[in-house]
């Protein structure tokens, strides 16, 4: 395990309550609980992100917004600032984007990344085709940046980044937010072998769709949604 060190058990109880216990009323309303509640993993990871992000400033790439509010430099900061704590705590050297969209989030992934670090970002399109993309031609002149335009839900396309995939130390999932599409990403990862433990982040965890998905997930999870985006942040522990 990465995370550097064990969280107080009064922290622990305090972030487990702000996630998801996997709990099911039986009949009778006792309540039952499942392994989908936080790992000490996941407790460890989110007592030493939570600090990281608060002080983490995303002042750069805030600047690269011309139009609508700079979100990124905002407290909690709408998962920005979330993003490069969890590649500092988890010493994530190999990390995924699935969902490149404007660019914002893989920014932010890079701030953090360490020099021997990889970032590799999927869409279906180049990023240069997005409207409002903060993205510039120079970012991938750092070596440590890829994008791939390859939608991986599609047969034989996973299996083209395979090793990519199964060497992750960190993986963010942000695509069309109907838990179709991610309910596909989730179903290629389980089928994954992972030669590290990675931590998935699931983005928009409380749209109706993905909020289906997210509570059918039986691995541990925490529900970040209080120090991430508006419309829900998850992790999952793939130990």
């Amino acid at each position: 395990m990465k995370a550097k060190a064990a969280a107080s058990s009064t922290t622990r109880k305090a972030i487990a309550r702000l996630g998801s216990w996997g709990i099911e009323v039986r009949r009778g309303g006792i309540p039952e609980r499942h392994d989908d509640r936080p790992s000490a993993r996941l407790l460890d990871i989110a007592e030493q992100a939570i600090p990281i992000a608060r002080r983490t400033s995303m002042t750069d790439i805030s600047e690269r917004i011309t139009a609508g509010p700079r979100w990124p430099d905002e407290w909690p900061g709408e998962h920005y600032k979330l993003l490069p704590a969890l590649v500092e705590v988890l010493e994530a050297e190999r990390v995924i984007e699935i969902g490149t969209y404007q660019g914002l989030a893989a920014l932010a992934l890079l701030q953090a990344l360490p020099p021997s670090g990889h970032l590799a970002t999927f869409d279906i399109i180049p990023w240069q085709q997005v409207t409002g993309h903060v993205l510039r031609d120079e970012d991938f002149d750092d070596p440590r940046l890829v994008q791939y335009t390859d939608d991986i839900t599609e047969p034989g396309l996973f299996g083209k980044h395979q090793q990519l995939f199964e060497s992750a130390d960190l993986i963010f999932v942000d695509t069309v937010h109907d838990g179709v599409q991610e309910r596909q990403i989730m179903q290629l990862l389980e089928a994954t072998r992972f030669t590290a433990s990675p931590v998935v982040m699931l983005d928009d965890i409380r749209f109706l769709g993905m909020e289906r998905l997210w509570r059918g997930i039986k691995r541990p999870r925490l529900d970040m949604t209080a120090f991430g985006h508006w419309s829900g942040t998850g992790l999952i522990d793939f130990s």
